[in-house]
């Protein structure tokens, strides 16, 4: 069967993923075509594994496998039972790892990898790029780079961080705050040698596009895609136009180039 061609979808499987003491709760998506690429989707915060299944469905009837997950400690869609006021961008990172490794390993995929993520998805996906998942690309949707800034502005003090505080319904802890201290997302950007597609809403209120040029400059080889009229999360048109985009990529080798 041919690898790009879309085929009937095959339901997704539920897969338990043991690391680091945690359970991560994940969902496959397996291709019907021969072995190939495997993308996997990194949601942001508070969301969970749900949040990137049109995408990893659609991936998937077109001969690409995909993963999508849930970070423990993420919030209410989380029943990992890992405490939500010990989650850092570095537990969600080691889970992210975690999942990028199983799914190379899967009889279906054939080791190549890209990493999509989303917002908080997005930063996590750049930091594991950067801590050894062997990721031929990305794909980030309006990567949450700002996350260093904002909050060690808000508490540029370890003494006055509370034990815990309130976000969005979710309840993080000092910990978060504190894993930010010196944090640079873009220092080692320029190490990465895959393509980066970053796509960013110019609405956006809680990213400032401003971070996503950045990240565009700082890559070796990136493209940034603006929309307009969108914000902080896509509309379910934009979504579209990002998984056709992803797609197309994917097709021309851009994400995945030949192998010899």
């Amino acid at each position: 069967m041919e690898l790009f061609t879309e085929n009937a979808a095959v339901p997704p499987e539920n897969r338990r993923i043991a690391r680091n003491g945690r359970v991560i709760d994940a969902d496959v998506y397996r291709p019907a075509a021969r072995r190939g690429p495997v993308a996997v989707f990194s949601h942001g915060f508070g969301g969970g594994k749900g949040d990137f299944a049109g995408s990893a469905a659609f991936l998937a009837r077109h001969g690409v496998g995909a993963v999508t997950f849930t970070f423990c400690g993420s919030g209410p869609h989380d029943g990992n039972g890992f405490p939500t006021d010990k989650m850092t961008l570095l537990t969600e990172t080691e889970d992210l790892l975690a999942v990028a490794d199983f799914a190379q390993r899967e009889a279906w995929s054939d080791g190549r990898l890209l990493l999509v993520g989303g917002s908080m998805g997005g930063m996590v996906s750049a930091l594991a790029a950067q801590s050894g998942a062997d990721a031929a690309g990305m794909a980030l949707l309006y990567p949450a780079f700002c996350i260093p800034d904002d909050w060690n502005a808000r508490w540029p003090d370890d003494a006055a961080i509370p034990e815990t505080f309130g976000l969005w319904g979710v309840t993080l802890g000092r910990a978060f705050v504190r894993a930010l201290r010196g944090l640079d997302v873009y220092e080692k950007m320029a190490q990465f040698s895959g393509h980066v597609c970053l796509f960013h809403g110019a609405k956006d209120g809680v990213v400032p596009l401003s971070y996503s040029e950045r990240a565009a400059e700082a890559y070796p080889d990136s493209e940034l895609i603006v929309f307009p009229e969108e914000g902080h999360g896509f509309s379910p048109q934009a979504m579209q136009d990002v998984n056709r985009r992803l797609l197309e990529r994917i097709r021309s080798g851009l994400f995945f180039p030949s192998k010899k």
